[in-house]
């Protein structure tokens, strides 16, 4: 995969992937909603189960897009790869999203389980931090006019930053908390019925082909937008 670090060779290997990505991505969605609104109400939850196939992928690509980001944040560190730090970069925003829709959607299924919108338990505060560092990492490549130093600031907060992951991954062993523990991937198998499994699992590939997506169009358009800066520099003056 480093041989599609070359700009040129990202451009036109995902001009031809992206309309195929795009059209995944739409019949997944497509898929994904008729199965999460056909799906019958939960004994418990009721209709309320509905946001679970909202809220749990979005949960998942939030932190994913973290990983990711810390990932192309050490090979722009270490191997200096022309589009490693583009990829961050461009990751960041649609990682602030997914954690911004994660944090509202779990709030709105709060309320009618646990009587209040939020608490102040470690998987709920440990989320909130993420989105504090998406909000830092983005930050830093807005403060520092200078690429080269903010991908490297940025770069570092990314990877301290990443040990919030497990933080938020293992909380609710690890505190007393509202937030229940894992049900789906456990050890002893899957505590949720099929019926609900199958929308979720199909929102989550559709999240993923979505978080995708858009990443590959902010990439390819950076990568332009700095191409065409460098043509206006380069052009003779009048």
């Amino acid at each position: 995969m480093l041989q599609f670090a070359n700009p040129k060779r990202f451009m036109d290997a995902t001009a031809w992937a992206l309309p195929w990505l795009a059209a995944l991505t739409a019949a997944l969605f497509l898929g994904g909603l008729y199965l999460s609104f056909t799906a019958p109400p939960d004994y418990q939850q009721g209709d309320t189960v509905r946001i679970m196939f909202v809220h749990v992928p979005a949960a998942w690509i939030a932190m994913s897009g973290y990983a990711f980001i810390a990932v192309a944040s050490a090979i722009g560190l270490i191997n200096r790869h022309p589009l490693a730090d583009v990829a961050a970069r461009q990751a960041a925003p649609l990682g602030a999203m997914f954690t911004a829709l994660a944090l509202i959607t779990g709030s709105l299924w709060g309320r009618p389980m646990w009587g209040t919108y939020w608490v102040w338990d470690g998987r709920l505060t440990s989320f909130l931090l993420l989105l504090l560092l998406y909000l830092g990492y983005i930050g830093l490549w807005q403060a520092i006019e200078d690429e080269t130093r903010a991908a490297r600031a940025a770069a570092i907060l990314a990877l301290v930053g990443v040990v919030n992951l497990p933080i938020i991954e293992f909380s609710v062993d690890w505190w007393t908390t509202l937030h229940q523990g894992e049900s789906i991937l456990r050890k002893g198998g899957s505590q949720i019925s099929p019926v609900f499994l199958w929308p979720l699992f199909t929102m989550a590939a559709a999240y993923t082909a979505l978080f995708a997506t858009l990443l590959l169009v902010r990439m390819r358009t950076a990568i332009l937008e700095r191409r065409i800066r460098t043509a206006l520099m380069e052009a003779p003056t009048a």
